[in-house]
């Protein structure tokens, strides 16, 4: 399917019946072209799928002056949500994995996603110009083991409770922020929720509900209602 956006052709890959299309976003394009123009070496990577969406990866040390020249350059004035994503194969492997059969062989390798990447742990955030209503993923690298990063209160205020929630459950530190107390958890908790590394026991100890059998109806189990759809 393609998007009708005003910006938007159509190219013919083939004179197929079945033709391909191209879709040329020149809207993303151009704006893609002018951040890396104004933000310069602090853009690391960038990523665009036409009729969709954008990411860049800015530099570690230039996330709070990249945010804030987006914001006053750029009319990004938006803030939708910031996060992070430990990219690390989870060492004990998916939920929907049964803890008592062997453990399949795992892909240990660290792919960072859209816009790339060098560590483990990447924070990012949503922020949308309001007037043409363009979205961008923003993405910088957290270091594996001191995983530290300028706050973006003073560009951003509404990103206070984001921050906090990604300090307790990935355990980064936002340098500049000065309330980094947990929310959900209680204060002498030990570990990161949201790190790969951090063992659901849950999930350790039982399969996951989704691929163990059905429970039997109330008043009659698994086998009779086997015997029951034999005989009919």
């Amino acid at each position: 399917m393609v998007l009708n956006l005003p910006s938007e052709k159509v190219k013919p890959l083939s004179s197929t019946s079945e033709t391909a299309t191209l879709v040329v976003d020149t809207a993303r394009e151009e704006l893609l072209a002018s951040i890396k123009n104004s933000l310069g070496e602090a853009v690391v990577d960038s990523h665009l799928k036409p009729g969709d969406d954008l990411w860049i990866l800015v530099r570690t040390d230039a996330w709070q002056a990249s945010l804030k020249k987006l914001r006053d350059v750029h009319s990004f004035d938006y803030f939708c949500f910031l996060s992070a994503i430990d990219w690390m194969p989870s060492p004990y492997g998916r939920g929907e994995d049964d803890p008592t059969e062997p453990a399949p062989e795992r892909d240990t390798t660290i792919r960072p996603g859209y816009a790339g990447g060098e560590t483990r742990i990447q924070v990012f955030v949503r922020v949308v110009n309001s007037t043409t209503h363009i979205g961008l993923n923003v993405k910088a690298d957290v270091d594996d083991t001191t995983p530290v990063i300028d706050s973006l209160i003073s560009v951003y205020a509404g990103a206070n409770w984001h921050e906090r929630e990604a300090h307790e459950m990935f355990g980064i530190d936002f340098a500049g922020h000065s309330d980094l107390r947990n929310m959900y958890l209680p204060v002498d908790f030990e570990g990161y929720p949201l790190r790969k590394d951090f063992p659901l026991l849950a999930r350790m100890v039982k399969p996951w509900p989704g691929i163990v059998d059905v429970e039997p109806l109330p008043g009659g189990d698994s086998s009779d209602a086997t015997n029951d759809g034999d005989e009919s």
